[in-house]
């Protein structure tokens, strides 16, 4: 965890959420951060709590993922080091749609709803920058409904692997950051058929894997099954 005031205020200062804010603000903002650790498989919080703030993760991963009554789990996003979540429901007041769990030790910042509003509403400078947020969040919810309700499995990972790509300054070289059986409920599927479409892309040489580690060989056909195209 950051041990000192000043590797908080360093690392709040260059997350992509407050980067480019003044030292004055990210002071401001080190003073209301609670830090919280959370064991592997432990709730950060579940579905229906009140959404009492956000988060910010220091180190591990977090998914964030909903239940349906049958028992069947739908991952909606993996959050790492450096990214936020849960700001919807801590700003509009209402309960957390969704559930979170740490897949590995994981350390928080957590803001409280309360003391952030209030931050907010002496730092209008703050509150433009959550306008930002907000539109990035409702992009990536709408893609990940047009992925699971229009692309065919192939496209889902395809998109998937060029989104890893783009994180990683868009390396043909990418790392699964989760188990084939995690990604599979991300993409919405069950892990045999994810297995069997990872072959067939390796089959048309379209990637090679090794273990966790995936080669991206033909960049340009990955994009079409992204955008619609048949393997």
């Amino acid at each position: 965890m950051l041990k000192q005031d000043s590797q908080l205020r360093e690392f709040l200062s260059n997350i992509k959420l407050w980067r480019g804010l003044p030292a004055e603000q990210v002071e401001q903002l080190a003073r209301i951060a609670l830090a919280q650790t959370y064991a592997k498989g432990e709730i950060i919080f579940q579905a229906g709590d009140e959404g009492s703030g956000f988060f910010i993760v220091v180190s591990g991963r977090v998914k964030v993922y909903k239940t349906s009554p049958e028992g069947k789990e739908q991952i909606l996003h993996l959050f790492v080091a450096g990214d936020h979540f849960a700001e919807v429901p801590a700003f509009d007041g209402q309960n957390f749609p969704a559930s979170a769990m740490a897949l590995e030790t994981s350390e928080l910042l957590f803001f409280p709803r309360t003391s952030f509003l209030n931050l907010l509403q002496e730092q209008p400078s703050l509150a433009i920058k959550i306008l930002g947020v907000f539109a990035r969040h409702l992009r990536i919810m709408a893609q990940l409904v047009e992925d699971l309700s229009l692309k065919e499995v192939p496209g889902r990972l395809a998109t998937y692997l060029l989104y890893l790509s783009d994180r990683n300054n868009s390396s043909d070289l990418v790392e699964l950051d989760m188990t084939k059986s995690q990604l599979a409920a991300l993409l919405g599927t069950i892990p045999e058929t994810l297995s069997r479409v990872f072959a067939k892309l390796s089959a048309e040489d379209i990637i090679s894997t090794n273990g966790s580690k995936i080669k991206l060989l033909d960049r340009q056909r990955l994009i079409g099954l992204a955008g619609g195209l048949k393997i």
